[in-house]
């Protein structure tokens, strides 16, 4: 008798990956936007829910783990990087996403951020930006521009904000991106682009806070400004922008300018073609910013090198294959003092 067939694996859904928990975030929040792309995007991954894991901070955007059907992990201001590390060192199966928001990430995490970006940990690391601290009811975050009145600055913050996507970058990041809350097909496609990465994805997400920073981004996503002040980038495709894809970015070194197609000379042919691998390229693209520039979003910059976390194991296994299988009990139990060599 020929042996049966193994079961069908079942086609998960968005409900899948919907908790049993109540969402309390403001009405309007631009998290159920992003929480909602994401939940439509798991299944189309394959992943499975036992493999998955959602590592946050604190903050309005680190609810996000209560909200998916996953495993979930809401850790401390901050930190959620040293734990999704550690997680992930000890537990390299599993698919680790990493929420956090612009005051949980870039201030008293931009360290802890830093280096998990740098050490290229195999995670997608999301980034909400409201450029406000919304949870503690509406401080100015590292993001808030100049000028901005909140109840820490009533007379108008004076610091000067934080570029994440520069920041990133800066970090070393090998992968490194822009999207919108309510864009919902571009941003499944980022989440998809940012999970096949091998190393560290960070997507940075524009997202309104309804409440206290209502409108920050509406330069960019209104509808009658959305087209000129918008530039998706596609790797080998010319830097177009506009309605009619008739404006152009011509960038020579640090240096970009807005140009017409049709009008004083210039075609197509000079505007510049978008290269991901291009750390130069990247750096100036991330600058850019309305209303002088359109703001850039897609894949800014993708460039692969080794994960941190399969080096760290590759080094584990010529341990063990160089002097056996360690034992930390009697390691423990040996005395009160050891030599390292």
């Amino acid at each position: 008798m020929a042996p049966l067939d193994p079961p069908a694996a079942k086609k998960l859904t968005k409900k899948d990956f919907t908790s049993d928990q109540e969402v309390r975030w403001c009405p309007g929040c631009g998290d159920y936007a992003i929480l909602a792309a994401i939940q439509r995007t798991l299944p189309e991954l394959g992943v499975s829910r036992e493999k998955s894991l959602f590592i946050s901070g604190i903050g309005c955007s680190s609810r996000f783990p209560y909200y998916m059907d996953t495993y979930g992990f809401h850790t401390i201001h901050g930190r959620a990087p040293s734990f999704a590390t550690g997680v992930k060192l000890v537990n390299p199966e599993l698919d680790v996403w990493l929420i956090t928001g612009d005051g949980d990430g870039l201030s008293i995490g931009g360290n802890h951020l830093l280096h998990v970006l740098r050490r290229n940990v195999n995670i997608q690391v999301m980034m909400f930006n409201n450029r406000i601290y919304g949870l503690t009811k509406g401080q100015y975050s590292p993001t808030s521009l100049v000028g901005l009145k909140s109840p820490s600055s009533p007379m108008g913050s004076i610091d000067a904000p934080v570029n994440p996507m520069a920041f990133a970058l800066g970090a070393n990041a090998r992968f490194v991106s822009r999207g919108i809350d309510t864009m919902i097909k571009p941003l499944s496609a980022l989440f998809k682009e940012a999970h096949a990465h091998k190393g560290a994805s960070f997507i940075e997400i524009l997202q309104n806070c309804p409440v206290f920073n209502d409108g920050t981004w509406t330069h960019v996503t209104a509808r009658d400004v959305s087209s000129d002040m918008q530039l998706w980038v596609e790797h080998g495709k010319p830097l177009l922008f506009g309605k009619d894809k008739k404006k152009g970015l011509i960038i020579s070194g640090a240096d970009a300018k807005v140009v017409t197609v049709g009008e004083d000379g210039f075609t197509e042919d000079d505007i510049t073609v978008h290269d991901e691998t291009s750390l130069g390229l990247a750096f100036t693209l991330a600058h850019l910013l309305p209303p002088v520039f359109p703001m850039v979003f897609g894949v800014v910059y993708r460039n692969p090198a080794p994960a941190y976390d399969e080096a760290v194991a590759a080094q584990v296994d010529l341990a063990v294959e160089q002097q056996g299988e360690g034992d930390i009990d009697a390691l423990l139990r040996s005395g009160h003092t050891w030599t390292v060599e």
